[in-house]
Order: structure tokens, then sequence, then C-alpha cells
């Protein structure tokens, strides 16, 4: 690479391409009602880490609060968002209802 450019670390490359895409996304709870605790949003943060490394995907912020869930996304040109979306809604919501309603039963 030429010295006078200089290597930025947000930009990714590929073969043929080079992007620097990124999300905002905003998730709300239903009827938004104040649901998250502070463990719970550890535990989705860790979970939404999870699905974004099995997209190849970078989750750079995650922030929320009752009601609702703040995440920056760094993602591939190859991923569609709304399958990134359904995984990260689907598998989040799946774990923390499985998890939570396992800790109020017992």
């Amino acid at each position: 690479m030429s010295p006078r450019w200089e290597a930025n670390p947000d930009i990714r490359t590929g073969r043929h391409v080079a992007y620097n895409l990124h999300a905002h996304l905003v998730f709300v709870t239903k009827y938004r009602r104040g649901v998250f605790d502070d463990a719970m949003l550890k535990r989705c943060e860790e979970i939404m880490r999870e699905v974004c490394a099995g997209f190849e995907a970078e989750l750079r912020e995650f922030n929320g609060e009752a009601d609702h869930v703040h995440l920056l996304v760094h993602y591939p040109p190859k991923i569609a968002l709304s399958k990134l979306i359904n995984s990260l809604k689907g598998v989040s919501s799946r774990y923390l209802r499985a998890e939570y309603t396992g800790r109020i039963n017992r």
C-alpha cells in the first residue's frame, strides 16, 4: 500500500470491495412496557454480540433502558440487513424469555 494512504481500521475490505456499513437499530418492547433491568440488559448484550459474530458483523455499541435498546452494528455487504435484524430480535427474545420465565418459576 502506498505510504500516503493511511490504513483506516473502520474500513473493511474484501476481494473486490471496501466498505464501512453501520446500522443504528432501536428495538422497543411491546407496548413500551418497562421490562428490562440491568441484569437482563447485560445478558441481552451478550446474546446480541454472539448473533452478530455468527453473521461476521460487529456490535460496536449497545445501550438500553427499561423499554428499549439501541445497537450500532458494523456489518458486511453480503448480509441482508433484514436477516440480521430478524435473527437479533428472534434469538434474543427466545433466550431472554426462556431465562426470565425460568427465574420466575423457580
